[in-house]
């Protein structure tokens, strides 16, 4: 029996002794030791496992202080009478039920699963050539400085600070480092009652969509542009409007003095990645005052402009509190650490509380602190010259790749980011490409998606380089290219 219980699996990096502990409250909790019954022996625990007999004994020890195991002088570890919580009786047999229960697809008020979305393969890391934008590279995260910030993050003083309810506010630290750090790269000075920390860029828009959104107000968003903004507002308002895009960006359009809100990425322009100049900026800002209209700007990729010098935010050029600002850190340090923010007037960002506070209160306060400890601490900015450095050369990368195996393909012009807009021939369907691409360990992102219309263009792909290294590019630029032109 205990062979069958305990055999250390690949451990992925993880202590011995962890590994040891959970393999023991699993068998604990799962029923399979009974309270009162006796574990191995730390020796022949640690004979059975191939490791020393201290690992064993500290593990052991471990679990005593937590109430799992009892010890017994001269007897050894038992399981403890109290080590499993009472579970309540089962309730009624659900496999005979009835069958009356609710309708739910009949009560549905939003069917979001319906709506397009961007879809990419979850396992995408076992890939060899894996083309996909905003994923996370391992090797250019900074492990070291996040763990001294996390071990900062649970000291004693640092723990009292964070660790009880903040109800609607947000880290003060945080707020300090984003109002004096962050925001001034971009041109943008706000206070501390102007900015709210959020759950990535996401929950930014959502957040607004809900709290501006009225039931016929129109929103204007970039075509080709951002899905999930698009199915955001969709949510909200049946007047999602497209607005047309070309090599500076968003059109200043009479389609676009016709918007309560327009949402843009003016940065680098999501899928296209071009960046809106100046003057375009300024004209933009002309329209919304015209025609009172708010402008939503999402910095999208702003910290990976390594080719020219940041264009100042959108926001940065508004004096009527017309640009309500949403900005990430996801983007530069990881994913999954969902971790954004927004900026506005102050009376707007009170009722974002109140309204986030309904939701989830505030993202967790110890995120908030090791990410408010890594910015003090000067190695954000460290990490943006090191993703700077690479993402130029994995870019120079792609396009000498491209222009030696597939130079008939249309570029959009950039100035940065961590990806590429190409547009194929006519003929080309980048759906089936995507599908047969996979097939052969490519990951491309089809075009389609983007676009607002309902019979989308099929021959536009995003090719992402941000989890790829660079020896990778090129054979995997060749095996797209083998398909393509097959």
């Amino acid at each position: 029996m205990w062979a069958r219980l305990f055999a250390l699996a690949p451990s992925r990096g993880r202590p011995l002794q962890t590994q040891i502990r959970e393999m023991l409250v699993g068998a604990i909790l799962d029923g399979w030791l009974p309270r009162g019954s006796p574990v191995p022996s730390g020796r022949d625990l640690a004979d059975q496992l191939g490791v020393s007999r201290n690992t064993v004994v500290l593990a052991y020890q471990q679990l005593v202080d937590e109430g799992f195991l009892l010890s017994r002088e001269r007897s050894g570890y038992y399981v403890c009478d109290g080590a499993v919580p009472g579970c309540a009786p089962a309730g009624a047999d659900t496999d005979n039920a009835a069958g009356n229960g609710p309708d739910w697809a009949r009560r549905f008020a939003v069917r979001a699963s319906g709506q397009r979305n961007i879809c990419k393969p979850l396992n995408w890391q076992n890939y060899p050539y894996p083309f996909l934008y905003g994923q996370f590279d391992p090797t250019l995260f900074p492990i070291a400085d996040w763990r001294e910030c996390c071990r900062q993050a649970l000291s004693v003083l640092e723990v009292r600070d964070w660790a009880p309810d903040g109800v609607d506010g947000d880290d003060p630290l945080l707020i300090e480092q984003l109002r004096t750090r962050v925001l001034p790269r971009r041109g943008v000075w706000a206070g501390a009652a102007e900015i709210m920390v959020t759950v990535g860029a996401q929950q930014a828009l959502f957040l607004l969509a809900r709290l501006l959104g009225q039931e016929r107000s129109v929103v204007g968003i970039e075509d080709p542009g951002y899905p999930d903004a698009r199915n955001i507002f969709a949510i909200q308002t049946p007047e999602v409007r497209p607005l047309a895009i070309d090599d500076q960006g968003l059109v200043p359009s009479a389609a676009a003095a016709g918007c309560d809100y327009i949402y843009l990425t003016p940065s680098h322009q999501c899928p296209t990645t071009v960046t809106m100049p100046l003057a375009r900026r300024r004209a933009l800002l002309e329209l919304a005052a015209r025609h009172d209209i708010v402008l939503i700007e999402d910095d999208y990729e702003s910290e990976t402009n390594y080719l020219d010098c940041p264009t100042p935010a959108l926001k940065s050029l508004d004096r009527d509190q017309r640009v309500l600002y949403i900005g990430s850190l996801s983007k530069t340090l990881a994913p999954g650490l969902r971790l954004g923010y927004i900026v506005g007037p102050a009376a707007l960002i009170h009722e974002a509380r109140a309204l986030r506070r309904l939701m989830l209160r505030h993202p967790p306060a110890n995120n908030q602190r090791i990410v408010a400890l890594f910015l003090s601490l000067g190695h954000h900015e460290a990490l943006l010259r090191r993703l700077a450095h690479v993402l130029k050369d994995r870019a120079a990368e792609v396009r000498r790749a491209l222009a030696r195996h597939l130079p008939d393909l249309t570029i959009a012009p950039s100035s940065g980011g961590s990806s590429l807009w190409l547009r194929g021939p006519e003929t080309l369907d980048c759906q089936a490409l995507a599908a047969s691409a996979r097939e052969r360990g490519v990951l491309i992102e089809p075009g389609e998606v983007f676009f607002n219309a309902a019979r989308p263009p099929r021959n536009f792909f995003r090719l992402g380089f941000s989890s790829i290294a660079a020896v990778r590019i090129e054979p995997g630029i060749a095996e797209l290219a083998a398909l393509i032109h097959r």
